[in-house]
């Protein structure tokens, strides 16, 4: 019999840190370069975030938000056979961005700089960059996983262990002051 697995998304610690400090309630996606499709997919309306190490580069995050990465990096090496999972979350929109103006209005709302966000859009022209808004929840206990070769690669999705017992966790936010957060985005993204 095998062993149930729940999805999960890859992104770098340093913005799970941000996301789980409360500071921070969106990822941006656009598809790995090994996705099936080619282009992001909302697989899931919830999932665990799994911590991704390779990728991240301070120049690419605002310089207050800097030390996350070296925060991020604490412990974590190449050759990590487990790895802690210590959060989950749920989409509570998924935003689609087209174009330049609109995701400058978000700007206040992220870590990385402008640039990064601005190469994020570029890249794939055609396709929409997704904005997701998260209520994320810190897992009272770290879930400890192994690294498997299949979690490898430039793609937004993988499977992880999930065990029988239901994990208890805690939000990051209460739903007022979550819902306040979703609100001034939005009211960012009508501006004119």
């Amino acid at each position: 019999m095998s062993q149930p697995t729940a999805p999960a998304l890859k992104e770098w610690a340093s913005a799970i840190k941000e996301l789980e400090s409360g500071r921070q309630i969106l990822v941006m996606r656009k598809g790995g370069i090994v996705e099936e499709t080619r282009h992001f997919e909302l697989k899931s309306p919830a999932f665990y975030l799994y911590p991704t190490y390779e990728h991240q580069r301070k120049e690419l995050i605002k310089p207050a938000e800097q030390p996350r990465v070296d925060e991020s990096m604490a412990g974590w090496s190449p050759d990590l056979q487990a790895i802690q999972l210590t959060a989950y979350a749920e989409v509570t929109k998924d935003l689609e961005i087209r174009d330049q103006e609109t995701l400058e209005r978000l700007q206040e709302f992220h870590m990385w700089t402008s640039d990064f966000a601005e190469a994020r859009l570029k890249w794939k022209r055609k396709d929409p960059l997704h904005v997701l808004l998260l209520r994320v929840y810190r897992l009272n206990e770290p879930m400890e996983i192994p690294v498997l070769p299949e979690y490898n690669g430039c793609k937004s999705w993988i499977s992880v262990p999930n065990g029988q017992v239901l994990r208890e966790m805690t939000p990051v936010l209460d739903v007022a002051e979550y819902d306040r957060r979703v609100k001034r985005i939005e009211e960012a993204l009508r501006a004119d």
